[in-house]
């Protein structure tokens, strides 16, 4: 809809140009990077066309940026619900915990969470719940079995088509296997998520989940007849984003912080370093990830702006009278734009709200006795979404929010530089962070120096 930056007039040629494509529920963005040279040649934006099919979007990119034949497409997406994800674990405060917060680190939705042996009636849940995958874990490595098998047992029998992740005690990890098979259930085997207690181990399944949501899931959204569009898309949204994140704090030196404020949803991503006591004890049952991604289901700009309203009035943050109707109106029509300057500063007023609570729920104890999240040594705070991107430098109000909460739990950043990912590339580092990182890197400081 509008390029955030022009395309160069000088590109390199085709064989250097690749296009980064993020195909959204409501907006589908493209950033054509010149591999050669490490820069961005332009950006740009439609809305997704779920209608027809997502390529005529990512075609329609092609043609406003000028991106020759021959060149290629890589894409992330969250279109279709993105990944929806249901955890199945053993003890709700251990490895289901730990499930659970692995699920999101990887990009999925966690629609459902069950913990123990599976019987009937939690069979039907998870039915309901229609995950997309399913995340099975459980036990620590060498620990309790029983349960793990008994579920594996569960899910081969079910009718859950969604293919299972299985990353619980590696000491049954064949068995389980060998239960998944004998129905012919589709799964991925990953390492456990809880080794030892309070150890957190994420990357093998969200590797493991990535690739079962590429083979298995992208291709089912029903989102294009073309098999050209699973053939681009490396990763969920949410998992490409965290992972430009993590490069952004690598190229930067210092622990990040990302908050992108959507229509639906409000996500929160940090990469953080612990230190001091965070580094060497292990007061959690399950310990913390410290590169995580929460995200807030009823903090969206548009189809719960209700809800924010109802969240700040929760954490006792102050609203103005015209606030509460304004989101009422936004909830029932969600395409709604800002008429006018007093709806602009309302709708500001509704992302500095989004911003506090959701960082606020990033940064608390995730049960009673374990520690915040140390956020107090962040050193850079991104901001993202449309209304953000769309703020000027209004936006600066909402992220300089943030850092002067005092009334989340916990100590502000002490000296945190803020800014606005206007052009939204940071999906586009993540996609480029195995393939190409110095590239990635390269680009990762254009999101670096948009903060002061």
């Amino acid at each position: 809809m509008v390029a955030a930056q022009p395309p160069s007039p000088d590109p390199g040629g085709p064989g250097s140009l690749l296009l980064c494509v993020d195909v959204g529920s409501t907006f589908t963005k493209a950033a054509l990077v010149d591999l050669g040279s490490a820069r961005f040649v332009g950006t740009a934006s439609v809305p997704t066309s779920l209608g027809t099919d997502v390529l005529d979007g990512v075609r329609e990119l092609r043609v406003r940026l000028g991106v020759p034949d021959g060149v290629e497409v890589v894409a992330c997406s969250s279109a279709g619900g993105g990944l929806r994800l249901a955890v199945v674990g053993y003890e709700r405060s251990v490895t289901a915990e730990a499930g659970r917060r692995v699920g999101l680190s990887a990009g999925g939705r966690v629609v459902h969470v069950a913990a123990g042996p599976l019987d009937r009636v939690a069979v039907a849940a998870l039915r309901a719940a229609r995950p997309d995958l399913v995340l099975l874990v459980g036990g620590t490595d060498g620990g309790n079995s029983e349960v793990l098998l008994h579920n594996a047992a569960r899910l081969a029998a079910a009718r859950v088509a969604a293919p299972v992740v299985v990353a619980g005690n590696v000491a049954v990890r064949d068995e389980v296997a060998t239960l998944l098979a004998s129905t012919g259930r589709r799964h991925v085997l990953a390492d456990n998520v809880v080794p030892e207690i309070g150890v957190i181990a994420p990357e093998s399944a969200r590797a493991a989940i990535r690739a079962a949501f590429l083979d298995h899931v992208i291709g089912g959204k029903g989102l294009s007849h073309d098999p050209a569009f699973a053939t681009a898309v490396r990763a969920a949204t949410p998992d490409a984003v965290l992972r430009g994140v993590e490069v952004l704090a690598d190229t930067s030196g210092c622990d990040v912080l990302v908050v992108d404020i959507g229509g639906a949803t409000t996500d929160v991503y940090s990469c953080l370093t612990p230190a001091g006591e965070d580094a060497s004890l292990r007061k959690e049952v399950v310990a913390p990830l410290w590169h995580a991604r929460t995200v807030e289901a009823d903090l969206g700009m548009r189809w719960n702006a209700d809800g924010i309203v109802e969240a700040a009035h929760r954490e006792v943050l102050a609203t103005s009278p015209a606030l509460e109707p304004y989101a009422a109106r936004l909830a029932k029509n969600p395409t709604h734009l800002p008429d006018d300057a007093a709806e602009q500063a309302l709708d500001l007023e509704l992302a500095r709200l989004a911003a506090l609570v959701a960082v606020r729920r990033h940064g608390r104890p995730p049960a009673p006795g374990d520690g915040p999240r140390p956020l107090t040594r962040v050193g850079l705070l991104i901001g993202s979404g449309g209304v953000l991107r769309h703020a000027g430098p209004a936006a600066s109000g909402v992220l300089e929010a943030v850092t002067a909460d005092h009334g989340g739990g916990w100590k502000v950043p002490a000296a945190a530089r803020t800014g606005v990912d206007t052009a939204y590339v940071l999906f586009a580092v993540g996609l480029l962070a195995d393939s190409h990182p110095e590239v990635a890197a390269a680009l990762a400081g254009t999101v670096e120096a948009v903060a002061r």
